[in-house]
């Protein structure tokens, strides 16, 4: 049977952790292995209470919790979650079946943010519709790939930002690209604090400037707003 290993890297989650993990607690055949970055709040407490699997990462970042996370996993196929976005309840089944077509060597779901706003349903059909039409998820769309292709690709690279964006980027050349109908339904944190129009010009601003060959460090001061 294929065995899915379900990978959260975490940095001060403590007030969603609990929320998602539940999500997760009764899959059978599921592995979840929880990577935290260096929290300072109760984050890997909360997650030790529950009895799930947590390490630390020996270097902070996604990229290297995520990474680090794939090093321990037992599962044929790998699942990138972030640790504000709720998977559908049948996705091991949709991943399943996706996977065993030939053609495909990963994939994602669709996007469902979680505020009532009109203007972040223009935003979720954009997002799915760059996802379907370019093959280009980002990794709040829950990002699966099939191990064996993976470690072959040697995981994501060593950026503090944009690491989704260049692995699929790279995940293409290896094969297609499955976009789920299903939809995890991720937090609208981001959109509440800075707004959505900001968060969409700061968003296509890293965009641009990854394009453009600005420096990593610089695309994280933008992203903070700094």
């Amino acid at each position: 049977m294929t065995k899915i290993t379900i990978i959260i890297p975490v940095l001060n989650e403590e007030n969603n952790i609990t929320k998602i993990l539940k999500n997760l607690q009764n899959d059978q055949d599921t592995e979840v292995i929880v990577v935290d970055g260096g929290s300072q709040d109760i984050t890997v407490q909360l997650v030790e209470e529950m009895g799930i699997k947590i390490v630390v990462s020996p270097q902070a970042g996604r990229a290297f919790q995520m990474n680090y996370g794939a090093l321990l996993a037992t599962g044929d196929i790998l699942l990138f979650l972030h640790a504000d976005t709720i998977l559908p309840q049948e996705y091991k089944t949709i991943i399943t079946n996706l996977l065993s077509d030939k053609k495909v060597v990963g994939g994602a779901f669709e996007l469902k943010i979680d505020l009532p706003q009109f203007s972040l349903r223009i935003i979720e059909t954009l997002v799915n519709w760059r996802s379907r039409f370019f093959s280009l998820p980002y990794g709040d769309q829950a990002i699966f790939v099939k191990k064996s292709i993976f470690e072959g690709m040697g995981g994501f690279s060593a950026l503090p930002i944009m690491e989704d964006f260049e692995f699929m980027q790279r995940l293409k050349k290896y094969g297609k690209i499955a976009i789920a109908s299903a939809k995890v339904i991720t937090s609208g944190r981001r959109w509440q604090k800075l707004g959505v129009l900001q968060t969409t010009l700061i968003n296509q601003k890293i965009i641009l400037g990854y394009y453009l060959g600005v420096s990593p460090d610089t695309l994280v001061r933008w992203y903070k707003g700094k």
